[in-house]
């Protein structure tokens, strides 16, 4: 089955008892027993209907095992670190979201799990940074906001060396260009919110497994945390879902117009873009994604020019969140990695001029020209 077919008949489609097309909203919290212990569904905390149909879709887009619905792309990232107990290590990529930095440093350090945080785009940097007590390498790729890009089949051969696990975030390249799990993860995750949702309207998070045993494992956490996502907000992913090949595709179009002028103004002084081949990551993504998606970060040289653009920009609308139908345009050191301390920024290249713009489905002239008089107002 092709990528756009599989988007539309994946999963679990339509429903048996009345023949709709479209999987209903399954608004409920309890069901009928034919007997004691004897059900399909018992709690909608445990199962629903129309959640099951989400994660038996997004099971199959990215070619896993078992695939489970959160509340947030945060309470996804909190389920899958709670698979590791007090005492454990994990390896983090460093250039990551500001919020999965908070949960790792600010959140879990009280329950004593340990964090390194590496480039993981070098293989030699990650081995010197496991311990005897690493569990897992985690992988954001491409990353937030800088676009690094690591190598997943490189990764796996790292982790498989110390029978580590291998997580990656998905959420950048989507499973319609990227697919971890058939390069060597053995967990994906995804901020549904962004492409996969795609219109704004709903906040998610998923994660797909690659084994049996990790599934039972997230299931029971699934379970006994219960953030689990609601059936109306199940049903809007999977509607968003359906678009995501057409969408994907437009925004790509749009970003290469994009990344095109923003080459050729003397005022930027640094493009990250994992489609330009003079991207350090460009080579790696080519061999292990279909498509370089729709996120671009650019320095417009200052904290105050940057702050000045985000004001003037009319299609862009400054706003938190990415991946959506709608351009967005953002400054990661003020909002997105505000949590992340500001030497720390500045170590990893998130200077205050940095604007990140995740560009919709607009026309690309009104987009490039909305730019054009915000970079030269």
């Amino acid at each position: 089955m092709k990528k756009k077919t599989q988007l539309i008949h994946g999963g679990i489609v339509g429903d048996q008892y009345t023949g709709a097309v479209s999987t209903p909203i399954y608004q409920v919290s309890t069901y009928k027993q034919d007997g004691v212990g004897n059900f399909k569904y018992e709690y909608s905390r445990t199962g629903n209907p129309t959640r099951e149909a989400l994660e038996a879709l997004i099971r199959d887009l990215e070619g896993g095992h078992a695939g489970f619905a959160f509340g947030s792309g945060m309470a996804a990232i909190s389920a899958v670190m709670t698979l590791f107990k007090a005492g454990d290590h994990v390896v983090f990529t460093d250039d990551v979201y500001g919020g999965s930095y908070r949960l790792m440093t600010k959140v879990l350090h009280r329950f004593q799990i340990d964090v390194t945080f590496v480039d993981t785009s070098d293989a030699e940097k990650v081995k010197a940074a496991i311990q005897e007590n690493t569990v897992a390498i985690y992988v954001e790729t491409p990353t937030n906001p800088l676009l690094k890009v690591t190598d997943i089949r490189q990764m796996k051969e790292v982790a498989a060396e110390k029978s580590l696990l291998l997580i990656v975030d998905n959420t950048f390249s989507t499973p319609y260009y990227q697919n971890p799990l058939e390069l060597g993860a053995d967990i994906v995750v995804h901020s549904a919110t962004k492409y996969l949702g795609g219109h704004s309207d709903v906040v998610a998070g998923l994660v797909v497994v690659n084994s049996k045993e990790l599934a039972e494992q997230l299931h029971f956490i699934q379970n006994s945390v219960g953030g689990i996502l609601g059936p109306q907000d199940s049903w809007l992913l999977i509607r968003g879902i359906k678009t995501l090949g057409l969408r994907m595709e437009q925004t790509e179009r749009n970003t290469q117009a994009i990344v095109e002028f923003l080459k050729d103004r003397d005022d930027i002084t640094t493009i990250y873009y994992p489609g330009l081949p003079s991207h350090p990551g460009h080579t790696t993504h080519l061999q292990q994604a279909n498509g370089f998606g729709g996120m671009v970060s650019f320095d417009v040289g200052s904290g105050k020019r940057a702050e000045d653009v985000l004001r003037k920009t009319t299609f862009f609308t400054l706003a938190e969140s990415l991946g959506a139908v709608e351009s967005l345009i953002s400054l990661p050191a003020k909002m997105t990695h505000a949590s992340i301390p500001p030497e720390r920024r500045q170590e990893l290249g998130i200077t205050d001029g940095l604007v990140r713009i995740s560009v919709g489905i607009e026309d690309a002239e009104d987009l490039i020209e909305d730019l054009k008089q915000a970079l030269e107002a």
